[in-house]
């Protein structure tokens, strides 16, 4: 793997870390975080060796957003270089904010399941790269928004698009248009996080959800997540098929013997993915 300054990935098995790493900033956004965010991406996203990946903040935030330097850092199109400027749109400012949403997407594409583990501030730039992730885990006190209005913009590194399939139409509109702040407790109501625990608990309950997820059959989970995240975009009859194609694969699958045969040994399974 590539080395990076402002990322850190380490892995525990078939489970992986991706560890925001400017603490002293509350990690928050620069054009060099997204940069290696992005390219990060590009190695991890089809790793067949993850079965689950932990994106957590070092220090006491997730991320505070986005760095102020950015606005005085120049245009837009100039968040990405590489010879792929240019190719998404004939805007440069519209090319640049699609390559930097990037940095976010893979998150979501990604073959096996992410999981965002936060604690103290997720704000702005911060939210929108947890709700990039599968599911996220929030630890108690800490406080959660959509802050762009505040500085005349929008959220457009995925929040409008991903807040409302989270929490519906009407409370994304409300929480992006008010620019409010509110805290885990809130943000565990309206389904903004799957769990909520203590801070201390935090990574310890991320750990623990991401091997229990990466000890179940790889292509299963891969194929479940497809399913479900077509259950968003697609209507029902073509989401069926997105389903029976996964099982299809299931089916024929050397796991699917060993979960049978491991199931009638009374033994733990042993995937390997095929």
């Amino acid at each position: 793997m590539t080395d990076y300054e402002t990322v850190e990935l380490t892995r525990d098995g078939h489970t992986g870390w991706l560890r925001l790493n400017r603490p002293d900033k509350l990690n928050s956004f620069t054009i060099q975080m997204w940069q290696e965010l992005r390219a990060l991406g590009k190695e991890l996203r089809d790793d067949p060796d993850l079965r689950a990946l932990v994106v957590i903040g070092n220090g006491r935030a997730f991320s505070s957003g986005i760095d102020t330097s950015v606005f005085t850092a120049g245009a837009a199109d100039s968040i990405e270089g590489g010879d792929d400027v240019g190719t998404r749109h004939r805007d440069p400012t519209v090319d640049g904010i699609l390559r930097t949403q990037e940095a976010y997407s893979w998150l979501e594409e990604a073959r096996y399941p992410t999981i965002a583990a936060v604690r103290g501030f997720a704000l702005g730039a911060g939210l929108q790269m947890a709700l990039a992730c599968d599911i996220r885990v929030f630890a108690r006190g800490t406080s959660v928004g959509l802050l762009e209005h505040k500085y005349g913009i929008l959220p457009d590194l995925g929040g409008t698009q991903r807040l409302p399939r989270v929490v519906g139409a009407g409370k994304a509109k409300e929480m992006i248009w008010t620019a409010a702040r509110i805290d885990a407790d809130e943000a565990y109501r309206i389904g903004l996080c799957e769990r909520l625990v203590d801070d201390d608990a935090l990574e310890t309950n991320a750990g623990e959800l991401a091997a229990v997820i990466a000890a179940q059959p790889p292509l299963a989970v891969q194929g479940a997540k497809r399913a479900v995240d077509a259950a968003d975009r697609v209507p029902v009859s073509e989401g069926l098929v997105v389903e029976a194609e996964a099982q299809a694969v299931c089916l024929r699958s050397d796991d699917m013997r060993e979960a049978i045969e491991a199931f009638v040994e009374q033994r733990q399974p042993n995937y390997s993915g095929k």
